[in-house]
């Protein structure tokens, strides 16, 4: 499998580039996002993801290790494949994106192209918890701050524990709400565990 590549823009075609490296061109297809960051003739690294089929081998290049790692989780929802995940990560920015899921903002995702209502709400209902996980401890979005963002990061770990989302969720926020905002990640998993067990 290839994992990333290294070269000069050889051409650019939509959404399809060939990457040459040493003297051998690789057809890419990037998103938007990534293409509008490419600029012909200039060395590039793109973090690929590779497709393989029956008939077909296709490289799908991102500009970000963020993106391909939202377009892994986007093609692992039943009904999207990889041009459709393309195309939702065309048009929306993966924090964008990132933050459509966990607020649950449905008009949102069905802006992106091929994105209907059902889709959307699939989209979340398999998404939403795998995205909170996934998160960097301490991420804190453009919807988020302080108080909230150790909230969502305690109850990603209590559902990582085997915690139910809703019992994670009101465990937290107790917790929280005792001990004040000065509280840091830690401590407020060892106070919202004590409140599950009681």
């Amino acid at each position: 499998m290839i994992g990333s590549l290294r070269g000069k823009i050889a051409h650019v075609n939509l959404n399809r580039i060939i990457v040459d490296v040493q003297g051998v061109g690789y057809e890419v297809t990037v998103s938007l996002n990534s293409l509008s960051q490419i600029h012909l003739s200039n060395e590039i690294s793109l973090f690929i993801y590779t497709c393989v089929r029956e008939n077909s081998i296709e490289l799908f290049g991102f500009t970000s290790v963020e993106e391909r790692s939202m377009f892994e989780l986007l093609i692992g929802v039943s009904g999207i494949g990889p041009k459709s995940g393309l195309a939702i990560l065309s048009g929306l920015a993966v924090d964008d994106f990132r933050e459509a899921v966990l607020a649950n903002d449905i008009g949102r995702l069905t802006a992106a192209p091929g994105v209907g209502k059902k889709t959307g709400e699939r989209i979340v209902l398999e998404l939403r918890d795998k995205i909170r996980r996934s998160s960097p401890v301490g991420r804190e979005n453009k919807s988020t701050t302080g108080h909230a963002s150790i909230l969502d990061d305690v109850v990603s770990s209590l559902i990582s524990l085997g915690f139910k989302e809703r019992n994670a969720e009101a465990a937290a926020k107790k917790a929280l709400q005792k001990s004040g905002s000065e509280c840091d990640l830690a401590a407020a998993i060892k106070l919202s565990l004590k409140e599950l067990s009681s």
